[in-house]
């Protein structure tokens, strides 16, 4: 067996006792990684200024350091964050249906964990907490995979982790890191048939297309994230000023941020005099077609067809100008990546249009994509936005990491 062979090996052997571990266990063990990741945050600060430091030298952008950097107040986000799962209901054991047949069968429905699911995500190190804690929470084993550039970040708070899990009785094995960060590695994970139940990749469109395109194992898709604002022109142009300031400057690396406004042609001129002094905050590069080019002059430069695709992950926006509604919608519809999508609009009419004809995991009315998270939604962290249609879709927290199993009680019934 090669190295990560027998890690799945381990990582299924574990399954089977997490799976009947029960609530309390779980959340003892939740409330020890909390308490070792406040205890020991030193070693995991240490160890992230080391892949701080190689990602500046190697030339990282600053929105991507963005991603890979910690703090003392980021690690007390992410320990919160995991006593705020500990504290949700769990799924597990839940029955949702339960019925007595013509024959006397009674039958029910029961939330059982997926198993073992295998993670592969980039440079963000907060992901590597999110995910386990998650995992545990809902009874499934995690295998990680993480990028070469968070790689000690993610060795210290991992053994951290199954340091945790062993101080309360649990196989160390329900949360494991791949050490190896070549593509050969990941590659192999993608084809670990009989040990991993789910793959989920968490990243960049080019690592979530390689993983579906390549992956024999079940996989979720999720954060592909060219997310639109469309700016109606019955819309409040001051909180439409300031929704896609939000939207795009918060946090531009992350996949809720907004990639490309479109602007009805006759709140334009208005609604650049409002929105450009924010946008000039954090110096955002505009790409604009060319009846847009016309109102912003030598403030854009003229988008290519591929920035009406584009995931910029950075301070760039591209601006579209449309004639109504139904335009905005049909553009969403063909270059949306089905993440989050918004409509700002005083039309009560028009924004159930909006709400009805986009097609998306997250639509809103008047608010900032920004709230596609599991946080936000009262999930607790999440395990990833999923922009698929079967199983999960939107933030995924721990109901979305359930299957289930039919339970039948009978009293000698044969057919």
């Amino acid at each position: 067996m090669t190295a990560l062979q027998q890690q799945g090996a381990a990582a299924k052997a574990a399954s089977y006792t997490l799976a009947t571990a029960g609530t309390a266990k779980k959340n003892q063990a939740l409330e020890a990684i909390a308490a070792i990741l406040t205890e020991r945050q030193a070693q995991w600060l240490s160890a992230n200024a080391d892949d701080v430091a190689a990602a500046k030298e190697a030339g990282m952008r600053p929105a991507m350091l963005d991603r890979l950097t910690l703090t003392a107040d980021r690690i007390a986000g992410i320990v919160d964050g995991v006593r705020q799962v500990a504290a949700l209901p769990d799924p597990i054991g839940r029955v949702d249906r339960m019925e007595t047949r013509p024959n006397g069968l009674i039958i029910g429905r029961r939330r059982v964990p997926l198993g073992v699911i295998a993670i592969i995500f980039e440079a963000r190190p907060n992901v590597t907490v999110d995910a386990a804690a998650l995992c545990l929470k809902s009874g499934n084993v995690c295998i990680l995979r993480g990028g070469k550039e968070a790689i000690r970040s993610n060795r210290c708070v991992a053994a951290l982790m199954r340091e945790a899990l062993e101080s309360v009785g649990l196989p160390a094995d329900c949360i494991s890191l791949v050490q190896d960060t070549s593509h050969k590695t990941a590659n192999e994970l993608m084809h670990l048939d009989g040990y991993v139940d789910v793959l989920i990749p968490r990243g960049g469109a080019s690592l979530i297309r390689t993983v579906a395109k390549e992956a024999s194992v079940p996989v979720i898709r999720t954060g592909e994230g060219v997310c639109h604002i469309y700016v109606d022109d019955e819309a409040d142009l001051d909180m439409a000023a300031k929704v896609l300031f939000n939207a795009k400057c918060s946090r531009p690396s992350v996949c809720n941020a907004v990639e490309c406004v479109l602007v009805h042609r006759d709140a334009a001129a208005d609604f650049w005099k409002k929105a450009l002094p924010l946008l000039d905050e954090k110096g955002v590069e505009l790409r604009a077609d060319g009846e847009a080019l016309e109102l912003l002059g030598t403030r854009a430069r003229p988008a290519a067809e591929s920035d009406w695709d584009a995931e910029y992950d950075d301070y760039i926006l591209a601006v579209r100008t449309v004639g109504g509604l139904d335009e905005a919608v049909d553009f969403i519809n063909v270059h949306g990546t089905g993440h989050s999508e918004s409509i700002l609009t005083k039309n009560y009419f028009k924004a159930q249009r909006f709400l009805d004809a986009v097609d998306a995991a997250a639509v809103y009315v008047n608010a900032s994509t920004r709230f596609t998270d599991g946080g936000e939604f009262g999930l607790g962290a999440e395990i990833g936005i999923s922009t698929q249609k079967m199983h999960a879709r939107g933030p995924m927290g721990l109901e979305e990491l359930t299957s289930c199993k039919y339970i039948i009680y009978g009293e000698g019934q044969v057919r």
